[in-house]
């Protein structure tokens, strides 16, 4: 559907798409088709003749890694931040702004596409093959440029998708507005700061105790789930002082803007890149990982832009799948059918449709070596997370987050039994779901799922997530080696194509969570289905409650050594390991040396780490034995397993 708009500041009657309501269910994605064709004709028309002073021009500043929790403007037990503050009193703060993932090239990829990572297979950080764009979408910025924009990123890209040639007019380390080719060019300009990345994090014993910090250690304050001890507090008080080098850095920014005479035609966002970075943040969709800081500074030229006055605030939900098309809109610029964010400043967006939202929508997938599936919804503040492999600890070994000592420290403890329940919570098997009150409990660690007084509340966002997850179809239930080697030249089309067996996959992996004399006779069925990937996810699901379903010990023994689908035969070994009725290594050493792809091989040696550091005390891989059939990357991820192997 296309809609003609005008505005005073605005060239006649650009072309726009309204928001549909008849999205598929469960879902926020618009309706496939588009007339882009009539649309680039219209734009292409136009943009020649219009001038920067028509159209605002946007500015993106991003800091890495961190979380809301760390500014004092969102969260009492942040720190300061004037020049921050000082954009918010001319602007609009957003007090939920959510990363749909927690962790950058995931996060990154769904801002510059406007899509759902598992609906077009760019989940997974790193990646082992770039996914291709979506035939009916282009990464926003290519748009913009079509337009008459001039469009930069200084500099960090780090997306999972095939970017093409025409999305950034530079993108280095140089690139900037100032380097447009006529003050008459409208600009879009994308800034990082590096300042508060993890690694800054990753300081050394000898650091610690010579380097002091500006804010006082004595005086953060701690999550409950973090023990309290000098190495966390030190650590934190650090991370504090790097936000106020972030808040100066974007004060640079405003400042330039200012000096170029062209701050009032200027909407500046700052934002986290995503949560982090303390233990438990970034790599896991809690809030701490997935609840980023935003605020967007509205020019006064362009101020009917924005739903809501300037130096005001909103609790309206706002996710990275919106960034994107939310510029486009401001720009007036078509957004294109196959994204799923829908603009939050605009010419489409009301206070009152703003302030109505109130979903996000989080996943969680595979973080360098380390594997899990995790997805999250929130609701208002009720948060509810599944996690598809509840056996894995959230601390499974992860080679760079245990760089930080905090991290060490943490781990060390809790094998040393020194750890109170809320702290040992990250080093234990997971529960299958978590449902939390986020007004109580905002630290997500008194999970209410087997409260039966919140049931109704349980089923209806389990249900809500299942509903949103096949809508999609959710890529994630395909394993990462096949989706490497079938679909990720075409990811969305594959999913359609998939559509009604990645459907009963996810129907397969939620068996677990029936009553268990229900769940039995569904798993023996599905365990004796004819497709390798259902057996594969009914396997999963009973490693997430087999002291439970025991039961079915003897056909996890026929499976682990007959089942001809080898990530199959790995999830029986898994099991019967849980049970304890088998040493689960000579399987693993001889998966590993048969299989011919490195992902699958990944995959496998997450079951060894699981099981070495979390299952089978003193039971050790032996790196000796890991033997692959083919030559293995020293800086690739499979290397970094066998590496902690050999420490």
């Amino acid at each position: 559907m296309i809609t003609l708009f005008c505005n005073a500041n605005r060239p006649a009657c650009i072309p726009h798409r309204q928001i549909h309501s008849d999205r598929l269910p469960g879902s926020r994605f618009w309706p496939v088709g588009t007339v882009q064709t009539l649309i680039f004709l219209l734009l292409g028309l136009s943009a020649s003749g219009i001038k920067a002073a028509d159209r605002p021009n946007v500015v993106w500043i991003l800091s890495e890694d961190n979380s809301k929790h760390y500014l004092q403007l969102f969260d009492p037990a942040g720190t300061a931040t004037p020049n921050i503050a000082a954009m918010a009193k001319e602007g609009v703060l957003f007090q939920r702004a959510f990363s749909n993932a927690p962790v950058c090239s995931v996060a990154r990829t769904t801002l510059l596409t406007g899509c759902y990572a598992p609906r077009i297979g760019t989940q997974y950080h790193r990646r082992s093959k770039l996914a291709a764009m979506p035939t009916d979408v282009q990464m926003f910025p290519a748009y913009l440029r079509s337009a008459g924009y001039y469009t930069t990123n200084n500099r960090k890209e780090d997306y999972n998708a095939v970017k093409a040639d025409n999305v950034w007019d530079d993108s280095s380390r140089k690139a900037s507005w100032k380097n447009r080719p006529s003050t008459e060019t409208p600009f879009f300009h994308m800034q990082t700061f590096v300042q508060s990345h993890e690694g800054s994090l990753h300081f050394s014993r000898q650091k610690m105790e010579s380097e002091p910090t500006n804010h006082a250690p004595n005086k953060v304050t701690l999550a409950p789930y973090h023990p309290d001890t000098k190495t966390l507090r030190y650590t934190h008080a650090r991370y504090l002082d790097r936000i106020q080098d972030i808040d100066q850095l974007v004060g640079d920014v405003i400042q330039q803007l200012e000096a170029d005479g062209v701050l009032e035609e200027t909407f500046v966002f700052y934002f986290g890149d995503h949560g982090g970075v303390l233990p438990r943040s970034k790599g896991y969709p809690y809030e701490a990982g997935l609840h980023v800081p935003l605020v967007v500074r509205v020019p006064e030229k362009f101020k009917d832009l924005s739903p809501l006055p300037r130096s005001s605030q909103t609790d309206g939900f706002v996710e990275f799948v919106d960034f994107g098309p939310t510029v486009l809109d401001l720009a007036g610029v078509e957004i294109p059918s196959g994204v799923d964010g829908i603009p939050f400043m605009g010419s489409q967006t009301t206070s009152a449709e703003l302030e109505q939202r109130n979903e996000a929508f989080g996943y969680a997938d595979r973080f360098d070596e380390k594997y899990d599936m995790i997805r999250t919804l929130r609701i208002g503040d009720w948060k509810y997370i599944r996690n598809y492999e509840s056996f894995l600890p959230a601390g499974l070994q992860n080679n760079y987050r245990y760089r930080m000592l905090a991290y060490q420290e943490w781990r060390s403890q809790y094998r040393q039994g020194t750890l109170n329940p809320k702290q040992q919570q990250f080093y234990q098997a997971k529960p299958l779901e978590g449902l939390y009150n986020l007004q109580t409990d905002p630290h997500e660690i008194n999970n209410l799922a087997q409260d039966p007084q919140y049931q109704e509340r349980l089923v209806a966002m389990r249900t809500r997530l299942q509903e949103r997850m096949q809508a999609m179809p959710d890529l994630s239930l395909i394993p990462e080696s096949q989706l490497v080697a079938e679909g990720l030249d075409n990811p969305v089309q594959y999913g359609q194509k998939m559509k009604k067996r990645i459907a009963k996959y996810l129907q397969t992996v939620d068996l677990c969570l029936l009553p268990i004399d229900q769940a039995v006779p569904e798993l023996r069925r599905a365990l004796s289905s004819s497709d390798p990937l259902e057996r594969m996810w009914a396997w999963t699901a009973c490693c997430c409650i087999a002291d439970q379903v025991s039961e079915l010990e003897s056909l996890a023994h026929k499976q682990s050594t007959q089942d001809p689908h080898r990530l199959t035969r790995i999830r029986a070994t898994q099991f019967l390991a849980i049970l304890g009725k088998t040493d689960p290594r000579p399987a693993i050493y001889k998966e590993l040396a048969s299989t011919k792809s490195t992902v699958e091989a990944l995959e496998i040696l997450n079951t060894a780490v699981y099981i070495q550091d979390h299952l089978t005390p003193g039971l050790k891989i032996d790196p000796e034995q890991l033997q692959f059939s083919f030559d293995v990357d020293p800086k690739g991820e499979v290397a970094r397993r066998v590496l902690y192997f050999s420490n």
